[in-house]
């Protein structure tokens, strides 16, 4: 098998590729002038694929199992993965988003040893009742403490407020009621479903070398037959649930996040149309915008006041957040410059000057080895791959990003979550 090298010509950035025959998708980044490895293997599966047909079988899941999973697979036969990173060095995590989980870690010497670890990680499911049970109260704690995290609870009613159908609107760890559910059956069937080699890619930045790696991984890696598992979700209508929720938790300062959702279809957003998107969002509300400086002299926000977009299959919201004791008069301010914004569209100056900060940015990142690998993951899944950014920045015109802006901040479809004290 051939390493297949692809190097971006504007930035000098380059990385090597290999579908394995194991059926996993390989990537290696190497940085010069890097002493440390960061390496991250994921899986297309999160949160919200809690209902999938396996070889004609149809299978729900309690809400949380896919974090469950990641949780339990550190344990094996053998004793935990933490503690086998313990001996090497390394320092390990992983994480389950909505919609995958990744495995990772970081060293600066011995990682031959602890790239071992975690293609073994992934490759070898041990669950049995009493450690799948054992589990329970874990994360029943994990799960309380997000119930009381102001951060966290002001996100989550926003996408129970945007969202009626789609498990999008469901916590990631689930609730303490559903991952009593959970058995080592449920983990099994989610195992075999997604964590196929064929669905998983592995990427090493740093200081890499690709035969290193690929030799490791030809010692390493089993052989998966084709990935055939598909995700299945709910209709979701394109008006928001409702408009307003509001918690109160003990916070000094009351924060808000303001959603506005959009027709998603069950893919991924293109990277033109999340440039598009990113154009819009910065050149409408970042730090040197007409609004942003309006809400400033007001006193209406503060620096934490900033935008997301958040996408996936069948969701998509365009989001503003912060810290304010004035979201309803910031929501106002908001739809008012949504409008005249729709009339006007971007202007060339804003989209100038927006354009060349967000490629500053975009090439910055080529120096920050934890989010070239989550990116290229991320790549891998969405079909996104890490240099389409740079190139579709090179190229967008102000012609795209208004006709992006028309499916866009609709100002009629809107739910404003806060917490207050």
């Amino acid at each position: 098998m051939d390493l297949i090298k692809t190097e971006n010509k504007r930035t000098g950035e380059y990385y090597y590729s290999i579908k394995h025959s194991s059926g996993l998708t390989i990537v290696v980044y190497p940085k010069k002038g890097f002493t440390s490895t960061y390496a991250s293997i994921g899986t297309k599966f999160g949160s919200v694929y809690n209902k999938f047909i396996c070889n004609d079988r149809l299978i729900t899941v309690p809400d949380g199992t896919a974090h469950y999973l990641e949780h339990k697979l550190f344990e094996s036969e053998d004793g935990d993965a933490f503690g086998k990173y313990a001996k090497t060095g390394a320092s390990a995590n992983a994480y389950t988003s909505f919609d995958s989980t990744c495995y990772l870690f970081s060293c600066t010497d011995r990682f031959e040893e602890s790239l071992r670890i975690l293609l073994d990680l992934v490759q070898s499911p041990y669950f049995t009742k009493e450690t799948v049970m054992k589990e329970q109260g874990i994360i029943g704690q994990e799960i309380k403490m997000y119930d009381d995290s102001p951060d966290w609870r002001v996100m989550m009613n926003l996408l129970k407020g945007m969202f009626k159908n789609h498990p999008i609107n469901i916590d990631i760890a689930g609730s303490v009621e559903t991952i009593a559910e959970i058995t080592p059956e449920i983990l099994y069937d989610c195992y075999n479903s997604f964590y196929n080699l064929n669905n998983m890619t592995l990427c090493v930045a740093g200081n890499a070398d690709p035969e290193t790696v690929l030799k490791i991984a030809d010692e390493c890696l089993k052989k998966n037959e084709p990935f055939g598992t598909k995700a299945v979700f709910p209709e979701e209508p394109y008006s928001v649930n409702t408009s307003y929720v509001e918690q109160t938790l003990p916070v000094s300062v009351p924060m808000f996040e303001l959603g506005f959702k959009e027709d998603a279809g069950n893919g991924f957003a293109s990277t033109k149309e999340l440039i598009c998107t990113n154009i819009i969002l910065e050149a409408f509300a970042g730090e040197g915008s007409a609004l942003y400086r309006t809400l400033l002299d007001k006193k209406y926000i503060n620096s934490t006041f900033g935008t997301e977009y958040l996408e996936g299959p069948g969701y998509r919201a365009a989001i503003f957040s912060g810290e304010s004791a004035y979201a309803k008069e910031i929501t106002e301010i908001i739809l008012e410059e949504i409008k005249k914004l729709h009339q006007n569209g971007i202007s060339n100056e804003d989209f100038e000057i927006t354009k060349r900060s967000l490629y500053g940015k975009v090439v910055s990142g080529f120096d920050n080895i934890s989010s070239i690998a989550a990116e290229i993951i991320n790549g891998e899944f969405t079909g996104r791959k890490i240099f389409d950014s740079v190139e579709q920045l090179a190229s967008v015109t102000l012609d795209d990003v208004n006709e992006r802006l028309k499916c866009q901040l609709d100002e009629n479809n809107y739910c404003l979550s806060v917490v207050k004290g």
